[in-house]
């Protein structure tokens, strides 16, 4: 039986951490690439926490279940005992885990395509940091070759704690009166949606289930999506559509009108419906967040969520209540909260149910949630990706031009306009004279380049990304 070295699988396999976990294709994770990680992130907790178990849940793709059982097979080899909870959504899989104060490992590639899988890794406390994932990745941890990988029993534990968590919060069926439609496809979290909004009181209407899997970018909908949404509105007369990406931490809600919400804007709805006082978003999220003048502080990060979980600590010195959100809409809380005079548990991950949740709870009878983004949206934001565009493309674009902005407006098309402002937190971010706003970034987890927007208007935000990705894709 053979002896491998962790670093050299991992060094070897073509696999790379992204904004959030190690992605790569398929066929890049085998059997022993997946071992090399549960190994390497094992030993890299080795001496920070103590536990004798992990957990490890996945997604619906149809790789997802042979990758767990790789990586339950290579922990057992160390003696540790594997919790495996099935197919679920990942804030779901984190909370169980760190309630029981051990780590785990969610077995998904999120948003993109099936053809592509990947690993995020959680500490008994919460996320990996970025230090983390460079010691997985250069850590020498040497394991047997995997010859069989057993079957896996799941433990229902973890899908029924996610959902007693918002349960527990409401005393009585506080949707009563509302009709959600549930868009499940593929998710992770698609056969607990209906009776969690069922038992706070909704009725519920699930929609377009699917034995293959969806790719949902919560970030970039697709136009099929948006018609479906509209459509789904005016046949149901939903008073919201709720679905999330592949592994269930990222939302995607629609309001009355089938109008599917920007994740941020959603954001900001739910962190003034929870009184937040201090917020931590990343640089690509729309500035209406600070123009509210909701919260006494917001900072700006790189895009990622180790990069908003890394503020929190020091926010959480001076603020009582802090939190963060992604422009995907995934919230993370990142202190105990107050809701209905019961106590919220910190959940310092994305989560796409909360966000939901306390968007609901924030409607009336005159106050839709159409009505409620109106009220809250300043600036408009738009964003889309060029797909299957070389990641070393993106970055010499970025580098090329960040020191010459003038001559990447004039080939974007943007005549008698000027620079104004360059920030270059994560990719090359320009504020134009007319005070739009244009930003390119490589994408953290796929051959995509990003582009996000913000105008005066819905409209020329999406106009702005169309003349944008048009010009870039013959750069």
């Amino acid at each position: 039986m053979s002896l491998l070295e962790s670093h050299d699988v991992l060094a070897n396999s073509g696999v790379a951490f992204g904004t959030s976990g190690a992605r790569g294709l398929v066929e890049q994770f085998t059997p022993d690439v997946c071992a090399a990680f549960s190994l390497a992130f094992l030993h890299t907790l080795k001496g920070q926490f103590t536990f004798d178990s992990l957990a490890i849940a996945i997604d619906n793709r149809p790789s997802s279940y042979a990758m767990a059982q790789a990586c339950a097979a290579a922990l057992m080899q160390q003696g540790i005992q594997v919790i495996y909870y099935g197919v679920i959504p990942t804030p779901a899989l984190a909370y169980a885990a760190m309630d029981r104060n051990i780590p785990s490992i969610m077995v998904t590639g999120s948003h993109i395509p099936f053809d592509r899988n990947g690993l995020k890794f959680y500490r008994p406390d919460g996320e990996i940091t970025k230090a983390d994932e460079q010691s997985i990745l250069t850590i020498e941890v040497g394991f047997r070759a995997l010859e069989n990988l057993d079957e896996l029993t799941v433990s229902n534990a973890a899908a029924e704690q996610y959902v007693q968590r918002y349960l527990s919060l409401f005393d009585q069926p506080f949707l009563a009166g509302k009709h959600i439609g549930i868009y499940e496809h593929s998710s992770a979290g698609r056969d607990l949606y209906q009776a969690l909004f069922e038992q706070l009181g909704a009725k519920v209407t699930p929609l377009e289930r699917s034995n293959q899997f969806v790719p949902i970018d919560t970030e970039a909908v697709s136009a099929d999506d948006q018609l479906k949404a509209i459509n789904w509105s005016k046949e149901y007369g939903f008073d919201a559509i709720f679905s999330t990406d592949g592994d269930g931490d990222r939302p995607l809600v629609a309001d009355e009108n089938g109008v599917w919400l920007r994740g941020d804007i959603l954001g900001l709805l739910c962190a003034k419906q929870l009184g937040i006082e201090a917020l931590a978003v990343p640089v690509s999220c729309n500035s209406s967040i600070e123009l509210s003048q909701a919260f006494k502080l917001v900072e700006r990060t790189k895009i990622g969520s180790p990069y908003v979980i890394a503020e929190f600590s020091s926010l959480a010195n001076e603020y009582a209540s802090v939190a963060g959100f992604e422009a995907n809409g995934g919230f993370l809380l990142g202190s105990d909260t107050e809701i209905n005079n019961k106590v919220l548990k910190a959940l310092p991950t994305r989560d796409a149910v909360l966000p939901a949740i306390m968007l609901l709870a924030a409607t009336t009878s005159n106050k839709p949630i159409s009505a409620l983004v109106s009220d809250c949206t300043v600036r408009f934001s738009a964003s889309d990706r060029i797909q299957n565009f070389a990641t070393e493309k993106s970055k010499q674009i970025i580098q090329t031009y960040t020191n010459d902005t003038a001559g990447l407006i004039a080939l974007l098309g943007f005549e008698g306009l000027t620079v104004e402002r360059v920030d270059v937190t994560d990719g090359l971010r320009m504020t134009l004279s007319n005070d739009d706003v244009v930003h390119l970034r490589p994408s953290g987890n796929a051959p995509e380049l990003r582009c996000y927007a913000e105008s005066t208007s819905d409209e020329k935000a999406q106009q702005l990304v169309v003349q944008v990705l048009s010009k870039v894709k013959v750069l």
